[in-house]
């Protein structure tokens, strides 16, 4: 099924290109961190152009939760022990400025946006709860401790932000993508300096952003290791209750909630690509025990580009690579990170100074927990003697039976049963010569 956002906003079609073309800055990918980034040059007199594989929006953005919040989990006390206090302020306020950027600019556009509290709960750590809250006073936050919350059982405690907000995406990108110079249906075949080769003519581009969920380029940036792929389902109930603001379990594999337009939107079932989860069943066995009185409207599954250490990767593509960008690694938390991507890259497109550059800087170190982590899953799937194989860099992809679709555990393209690309860093269709029994 189609997420709320795709059934409920009418987005414009544009046509794909068909001859070559020539502009200041390129941007590859129409989601919303790319279609920010063209919006927000475009306002500053910038020419730029954005090239789309399908339809603006057709990606992981239709199937966000669409939270605009700076309350990334119990993120704060981790960043501080990661990074430092003054590292983390940064990332705090990045995103509080982005959670603004959206008032101001949603203010006049009806994309359903409604000021919401937020609640990170945990179920078995009070520990944790007051931990993010010390962090949090340590910033200079306001975060407020919650016992009691409309859910269906108990917890041990939540972190209340107040004044954060939910929207409608796809209404949003509609009003802002009408005035841009956008081409769907055009995919990047070949990149280089300064130049980008796709079915329909090459563009030359001074500088290049790469908005496309995973990175395209391999050779540049290391981001097949600096990268996993992560699923997570939703359900939209109807008839079930409105909990007046939106929640998320502590824990990766909890859950979360929010309301839209009389629904109550039922997240979880989370698990690493091409891995195990509880998946729509999960959610699907919380819903008959605790709403038993519910229906299912709509159901569908996201996929979220992780980091080593928890911030995205903003900025240069890699060392070497001048007037290429890139903004990837949203760790789930998509529209924040995107408005703050776009402010950061226009900044650095202008060649002016940015406060957060260094923050999310996609060269900084890689020696991370993670990265051990990653490299050992890299490894187990190029040696599983299995077929098919993940034309990205030759790893066995496994076969999904909830979602009927061969998914990769190394970096988490995903292909359907007739073997054509979902989602990438692969760029190409597989070829099967069988398919699974249903």
């Amino acid at each position: 099924m189609n997420s709320i956002w795709r059934q409920t906003a009418q987005l414009p079609q544009f046509d794909p290109l068909q001859s070559d073309l020539k502009s200041d800055v390129l941007i590859i990918g129409g989601g919303m961190a790319g279609l920010l980034c063209a919006f927000r040059l475009a306002q500053t007199g910038v020419d730029c152009a954005l090239v789309e594989a399908d339809r603006i929006g057709g990606g992981v953005t239709q199937n966000t939760t669409a939270k605009i919040t700076s309350q990334h989990g119990l993120i704060y006390h981790k960043l501080i022990r990661k990074f430092g206090i003054e590292r983390a302020r940064l990332y705090l306020e990045a995103n509080q400025r982005a959670l603004e950027e959206y008032r101001a600019l949603c203010r006049n556009i009806p994309c359903d946006f409604e000021e919401k509290d937020t609640f990170v709960y945990s179920l078995q750590s009070r520990k944790k709860i007051h931990q993010e809250l010390d962090a949090l006073n340590r910033l200079g936050f306001s975060a407020e401790l919650a016992e009691q919350l409309p859910l269906p059982f108990p917890v041990e405690g939540a972190v209340k932000f107040r004044h954060q907000a939910q929207f409608n995406p796809l209404k949003l990108m509609a009003a802002l993508s009408r005035d841009l110079r956008i081409f769907e249906h055009t995919k990047v075949l070949e990149l280089a300096p300064g130049r980008a080769v796709t079915h329909g003519g090459t563009i030359s581009a001074d500088k290049i952003i790469i908005t496309t969920h995973f990175p395209l380029l391999n050779k540049h940036g290391g981001y097949f290791l600096k990268l996993y792929q992560h699923r997570s389902y939703v359900l939209a109930l109807n008839s079930a209750p409105d909990v007046q603001g939106m929640y998320l379990d502590e824990d990766e594999k909890g859950l979360s909630f929010r309301n839209y337009n009389g629904l109550l939107l039922l997240g979880g079932g989370s698990h690493r690509t091409g891995k195990g989860g509880g998946g729509w069943q999960e959610l699907e066995q919380f819903a008959r025990k605790h709403y038993p009185n519910a229906q299912m409207v709509s159901r569908w599954a996201a996929q979220d580009c992780m980091t080593l250490d928890g911030v995205p990767y903003i900025g240069p593509y890699a060392r070497g690579t001048a007037g290429l960008y890139v903004a990837t690694g949203f760790n789930k938390w998509g529209m924040t990170s995107s408005m703050a991507a776009a402010a950061v890259l226009t900044d650095l497109i202008l060649e002016r100074e940015n406060p957060y550059e260094e923050l999310f800087s996609p060269s900084r170190t890689m020696l991370r927990p993670q990265l051990a982590v990653n490299g050992l899953e890299s490894a187990l799937g190029l040696l599983t003697p299995t077929v098919p194989r993940c034309p990205h860099m030759g790893c066995a992809l496994r076969y999904n039976a909830a979602e009927h679709s061969w998914d990769c555990p190394c970096h988490g393209s995903r292909f359907r049963e007739d073997g054509a690309l979902i989602d990438n860093p692969a760029t190409d269709d597989i070829t099967l010569s069988h398919r699974p029994r249903p």
